[in-house]
């Protein structure tokens, strides 16, 4: 059975990610004010935008098909890191951050266009970053890839590696904004199964070898 499936997002990441599963994907971006509600708990706010970005596009969808949205928050504590405003923020926010661990959420959201039916999961990954010095941070600065990403960083940036990956324990791809098995069981709620072997493409797509993904997939959540 074919499905009409489209992602609510203009990341490249989230696309190469979802690509990993063999589905027939359209791109159809979804753009949202992101302001946390006075109160609001991160996990809480993580899922309210994925929901958002997600009914945001069925507007546009057309009168069938799948929604898929998902939204990626940096948490150092209790505290939401955002984008960088500019390169001395984004200096700062990773100065901050090395040597230190600190928690990525993912929620995603997926809507049944035709039905209305929707659907929230999320995942939650503790991140050790590397102990960078001064001088790494600022010529990963100066590349211009932290600027456009929640936290400063990118996880796979196999020139700066900011994450010391051996030591994390949960899902690589979360960390790059799609993780791919929470995904994977969302979509069976509609009877969507992925084409290829998830597991094994994002091991082979993030060089990582991940031990969590036989409790996500086994797990209806």
């Amino acid at each position: 059975m074919a499905h009409d499936l489209k992602l609510a997002s203009a990341s490249p990441r989230r696309s190469d990610l979802l690509q990993l599963t063999g589905l027939s994907v359209e791109i159809l971006p979804s753009e949202i004010e992101e302001i946390l509600d006075d109160g609001e708990e991160p996990l809480a706010f993580a899922r309210r935008l994925a929901l958002q970005k997600a009914r945001k596009a069925v507007e546009k969808s057309g009168q069938k098909g799948l929604i898929i949205a998902a939204d990626t928050i940096v948490l150092d504590g209790d505290r939401v890191l955002g984008k960088p405003k500019d390169e001395e923020h984004a200096e700062q926010m990773l100065l901050h951050l090395r040597g230190r661990n600190h928690t990525v959420i993912t929620a995603i959201a997926i809507i049944d266009v035709a039905s209305g039916g929707e659907t929230v999961d999320h995942c939650v990954t503790e991140v050790p970053m590397r102990n960078s010095s001064r001088e790494e941070i600022r010529t990963y600065v100066a590349t211009g890839d932290p600027l456009d990403k929640a936290g400063a960083y990118a996880i796979q940036n196999i020139d700066f590696k900011p994450v010391i990956a051996e030591d994390m324990q949960g899902c690589y791809a979360n960390v790059m904004g799609l993780p791919l098995c929470h995904l994977t069981r969302t979509l069976r709620k509609f009877g969507v199964h992925p084409k290829n072997d998830v597991v094994q493409q994002c091991r082979e797509y993030t060089n990582y070898d991940c031990q969590v993904y036989p409790a996500i997939l086994n797990s209806t959540q």
